[in-house]
């Protein structure tokens, strides 16, 4: 297993690229084209961790990664929440009134519709706001821009012409880092800490409710629960749920087993410590 290397999607420069450098400045960074590479790259020990992103203040829960989770044979054992901010770039010595085009992800676009619009450029979309950057570096173009995280414009040797462009300032995306290592020490006993897990309810009248009755009755917070298809079957709706606290603190533990009763399939994907982030908003 590779002590110095964190895998995480999309290229160079990318945003998940810079939250591994924030989270673990010390680990050499694994760029990989799918999620489904990011997960293997950490199974097979390639890697020694992953950073996947989960959810999008604004944009909502990444696509993929929830159906991903539960067969990844992998452990969360962190999160990180990222602040995301977009910056116009190009090749250097361009002018902003130059431009005609702007590259970059149809999420990054959607949330930077205003300067867009201000500047009249038209869009470029490809999959990936670094692979925008890389693109306009190897192939340069006075009258074509890129929006991607200021990582790219230094790696790609491009200027920003205007910064944090973003519509919204308080865009967050939340990680979550992974592990094959399930002997992983747990997190300090003092330390606050969430716990993500999976569930399937049994097909009885009322199971959901019933299911998640323990959680209420014993003060447990509940803070996501997401339902999803299990291999396009309808009938097999998947939970996926994160808590406040540890699966051995008492409350949490009652909780588990009346949910366990209602359910026919319960796995425990993490517990780990709350990001400091949790606080700040309340």
């Amino acid at each position: 297993m590779s002590p110095d290397r964190i895998a995480f999607q999309g290229e160079l420069g990318a945003n998940s690229h810079e939250a591994c450098q924030a989270a673990f400045p010390d680990m050499e960074p694994a760029p990989c084209a799918t999620f489904e590479e990011a997960f293997e790259a950490v199974r097979s020990g390639d890697c020694r961790l992953g950073m996947i992103p989960v959810e999008n203040s604004i944009a909502g829960r990444v696509a993929d990664v929830h159906h991903l989770l539960p067969s990844s044979g992998l452990r969360i054992i962190g999160e990180h929440f990222k602040p995301i901010h977009f910056q116009l770039m190009a090749n250097p010595g361009v002018r902003l009134e130059d431009l005609k085009t702007v590259a970059s992800m149809p999420i990054a676009f959607a949330q930077c519709r205003g300067v867009i619009a201000s500047l009249g450029l038209s869009r470029d979309p490809v999959s990936d706001t670094a692979l925008a950057a890389r693109r306009l570096s190897e192939h340069p173009d006075p009258t074509r821009a890129a929006i991607a995280p200021a990582l790219a414009a230094r790696l790609y040797g491009l200027e920003i012409l205007q910064a944090d462009i973003e519509d919204t300032h308080d865009n967050t995306t939340r990680f979550l880092v992974m592990t094959a290592d399930h002997d992983a020490p747990a997190p300090a006993p003092d330390v606050r800490c969430v716990t993500s897990f999976v569930f399937r309810v049994r097909n009885l009248p009322a199971a959901l409710y019933k299911a998640l009755g323990g959680f209420a009755t014993n003060g447990v917070n509940m803070t996501k629960l997401e339902s999803y298809m299990e291999n396009a079957a309808f009938t097999a709706t998947f939970f996926y749920s994160e808590i406040d606290g540890r699966p051995e603190d008492p409350a949490v533990a009652r909780a588990f087993e009346e949910l366990q009763f209602f359910s026919e399939r319960f796995e425990i994907l993490g517990v780990y410590p709350a990001d400091p982030y949790r606080a700040q908003v309340g």
